[in-house]
Formats: structure tokens, sequence, C-alpha cells
């Protein structure tokens, strides 16, 4: 089965790419999976005060996730796999990719202006050496337009 992992927060191009993965999903018969990245927290001399900042991002980033989980079920009847992982982006994405080799592809979306976020920067460049291959969907698009082209 095809696999098509989506990083989720808050932007308005992981809502693009969502859309994008969750129509090619169900065009090949293949599944989501969301990956919700939390990202490590400064040192802070107050453990406690740190553990407690952690949780909470980590609690933001789950309830975003099934947010995302829930309008995929809505619209398409399909439940994706979540994953909620802390530290660097690129580092925790290269990471599962090479735990999780039924990633069909990484599916990112592009800003509709302005210059490339980080991961689509990071992994537009490395490409050539992940071990699927990278849709970059742009933010530009209306859904009608996601929808005829995934």
């Amino acid at each position: 089965m095809r696999v098509y992992l989506v990083i989720i927060d808050e932007s308005e191009e992981s809502r693009v790419a969502l859309r994008f993965a969750a129509r090619r999903a169900a065009y090949t018969g293949g599944a989501v999976h969301l990956l919700a990245i939390v990202p490590k927290q400064a040192f802070n001399a107050f453990a406690g005060v740190q553990a407690t900042i952690e949780d909470e991002a980590r609690d933001r980033a789950e309830v975003l996730a099934n947010s995302a989980a829930g309008e995929l079920v809505s619209e398409m009847g399909q439940m994706p796999q979540i994953t909620v992982r802390v530290g660097d982006g690129k580092t925790v994405i290269d990471a599962f990719l090479k735990e999780h080799r039924e990633v069909a592809a990484l599916v990112l979306g592009a800003a509709a202006n302005g210059t490339p976020g980080p991961l689509v920067t990071h992994f537009s460049a490395h490409a050539g050496s992940l071990p699927c291959p990278v849709f970059l969907i742009p933010g530009s698009l209306s859904e009608a337009e996601i929808d005829r082209l995934s």
C-alpha cells in the first residue's frame, strides 16, 4: 500500500499538502500518515518548567494532528495514522523515513508567496538521497486544482 507522509502544522501549506495527499491516497488505494513535530525546547534551568512547556507543545501538536485526521475521516472516510515526535524537523523527518520504508512519498506544501520554508528548502535540495520522492504542492492552487491534479 502506498503511504503518503504529510508534515502537519498550523500553516496553510500543510493544509494544501494534506488535501493533495488525501486525494492521491484515495485514487491509488493508499493511506495518509500525519507527522506532527514538536520543536525541542531550549534548555531551561528549571527542569519542571521545561517539561511543562514541552508537554503543552506536544498536546497542541496532538490536537492539531487529530483535527486534521478528523477532516480526512469526514471527507474521505479514511483515518490516517498519526505520529508526534519531538526534535528538529529535518532530523525527525529523515529518521522517520528511514524507519518507515512503506512511505511512498513525502508531501510538502510550498508557500504561495515569498521564499520556501525550511522543510521545502532542505528536502528539495536533498531529494536525490531520500528513500522516496518528494511532492511539492504549490500553495497557490485552489481546492479544485488540487483535486484535479491529485
